[in-house]
């Protein structure tokens, strides 16, 4: 049964816990009514939650709104042991941001990136600074400043916190997101490439700080899979 709800559900307040867990989510409905195309085949007006009991859950955005990712990403931002979920919303004149769902709606949003058109890359999530709770990167105008961002949720806002820049994940009309999260026992780096797109460049958190450095040439999306292999780490793809 999918019931449709609007941006704020609210249909399952009165629901156990445990019945209004996410459990997957999908974009639904193309649209062209945003137009940026930036990422092919990427812009959707739905966002269809799947939850533990079996119900999904339909969220229509407004028309100044779409969803501009390749898919939705289930990650426990908030420690509670259960899923939130991670999308890209963008707005016909303030662009893009990332956004945080769940059964009960929107839990929380980061700052637009300003300008119609102007987009965000998700690359995925780890504890990146040790602190116990998980991040969400992602690279902000991946096709101008390329700049690395982390988000997190903090008192019930998501915060976000800038690394550095000239780092992009995406190639402009590109259907695909590229570098992601090496796990390097434990210890998450962040796969991208360089700003010419000549390099793979792994960047670690230390001190609250990014730490770059060079790894080998960029010669095609693989190029993050062979990268993170020669550090012994397993790469989570965006």
């Amino acid at each position: 049964m999918i019931l449709r709800a609007a941006v704020l559900l609210g249909l399952c307040v009165a629901a156990p816990a445990a019945a209004q867990e996410v459990v997957a989510a999908r974009y639904d409905t193309p649209t062209a009514r945003y137009g940026h195309g930036a990422l092919a085949g990427g812009e959707w007006g739905e966002l269809v939650l799947q939850l533990a009991d079996g119900r999904a859950l339909r969220v229509t955005l407004p028309d100044e709104l779409v969803f501009e990712d390749t898919a939705p990403r289930l990650v426990d931002l908030s420690g509670d042991g259960q899923a939130e979920v991670v999308v890209v919303e963008s707005h016909s004149e303030k662009g893009a941001r990332l956004a945080v769902w769940t059964a009960a709606g929107r839990m929380a949003a980061g700052p637009f990136a300003g300008l119609r058109h102007r987009w965000l890359a998700p690359l995925g999530a780890a504890d990146f600074d040790s602190s116990g709770q998980v991040e969400f990167a992602y690279v902000l105008r991946p096709h101008l400043d390329a700049t690395l961002m982390l988000a997190r949720l903090q008192g019930g806002a998501l915060v976000v916190q800038e690394l550095a820049a000239g780092l992009p994940s995406h190639r402009y009309r590109a259907a695909i997101l590229e570098g992601g999260i090496a796990d390097c026992a434990g210890a998450p780096v962040i796969l991208t490439a360089d700003a010419g797109w000549r390099a793979i460049v792994a960047t670690r958190l230390q001190d609250g700080a990014a730490v770059s450095r060079a790894l080998g040439d960029y010669a095609g999306s693989e190029s993050f899979d062979a990268a993170a292999a020669a550090m012994g780490c397993s790469l989570s793809k965006p």
